[in-house]
C-alpha cells in the first residue's frame, strides 16, 4: 500500500467527492452559507475562500491518497478564516492555535489508522509556521460524515477537552506533545516492521541496518 500526501489546493479541491467539495459550512457565516446554497453559489464560493486563503496564508488542507487513490483529507485555517467558528456554544479559539475545521476518510480506508497519519501532517504544518496547538470543535452525538469531527475521534488522536459541552465541545492538541506522539508512533511502526522483517528481508540484511551492539 503506497501512501501519499497532498496539499490542498484548486486542483485537488476538484477531486474531493460531493458533498464535501462544495461545502461551505466553515467557510461562510451561517446566514452567507444559507443564502449561497439558495442561490446555487457554493461551488463558487468555496473556490473563491480557498484562492483567497492560499493567497494570503498557504495551503490550508491536505489531501491523501493510497496507491494513487483518494483516501481521506483534512482543512484547517486561522479562525479568522472561518466563519462559522462564531456560531459555535465553545468558541473563541485560542489565539495560538489553528483550527482541524473537518476531514474525512473514505469508508473502504477505515480502520487503517489513516485519520491519525492525517492530523499527523497537520500537526507537523502547524508547528512549522510557529503555531503552539491545533484546536478543534468536536460533535459528541454524531452519527455519521458531517462537517465537525467526532469527538470521539478527536480523543482517540490526542486532543483534550478545553471547554466542555453537551454536544460541541473545543479541544486542543498542544504541538509541543507532538514531538512525544510522533516519537511514539515512530516506535511502533517500527516495532512491527522488526516484526514482519525476518520473514521478508534476507539475515544479511537484518545485520546490517541493525544499530551497532554496544559495548558492556
Amino acid at each position: 500500500m503506497t501512501r501519499r500526501l497532498e496539499p490542498l489546493t484548486l486542483a485537488t479541491l476538484g477531486e474531493i467527492p460531493a458533498p464535501c467539495r462544495d461545502c461551505v459550512f466553515w467557510e461562510l457565516d451561517p446566514v452567507a452559507a444559507r443564502q449561497a446554497g439558495r442561490n446555487g453559489d457554493t461551488a463558487l464560493e468555496k473556490e473563491a475562500w480557498l484562492s483567497q486563503l492560499l493567497l494570503d496564508w498557504g495551503p490550508a488542507g491536505v489531501v491523501m491518497y493510497v496507491d494513487d487513490e483518494l483516501a481521506g483529507y483534512a482543512i484547517y485555517a486561522p479562525s479568522v478564516y472561518l466563519p462559522r467558528i462564531q456560531a459555535f456554544p465553545t468558541a473563541p479559539v485560542s489565539p495560538d492555535a489553528v483550527v482541524l475545521a473537518t476531514g474525512r476518510i473514505l469508508p473502504r480506508y477505515l480502520g487503517l489508522g489513516l485519520g491519525k497519519v492525517l492530523v499527523q501532517a497537520v500537526a507537523k504544518d502547524v508547528l512549522k509556521r510557529g503555531f503552539r496547538a491545533l484546536e478543534a470543535f468536536g460533535d459528541s452525538r454524531w452519527d455519521g460524515p458531517g462537517c465537525v469531527w467526532p469527538t470521539d475521534f478527536l480523543r482517540a488522536v490526542g486532543f483534550g477537552v478545553v471547554r466542555e459541552h453537551p454536544r460541541n465541545p473545543r479541544l486542543r492538541l498542544d504541538l509541543r506533545s507532538t514531538i512525544t506522539w510522533r516519537s511514539e508512533m515512530e516506535a511502533a511502526v517500527e516495532r512491527l516492521m522488526g516484526a514482519i522483517r525476518p520473514e521478508q528481508t534476507p539475515p544479511v540484511t537484518v545485520r546490517e541496518s541493525a544499530p551497532p551492539a554496544r559495548t558492556p
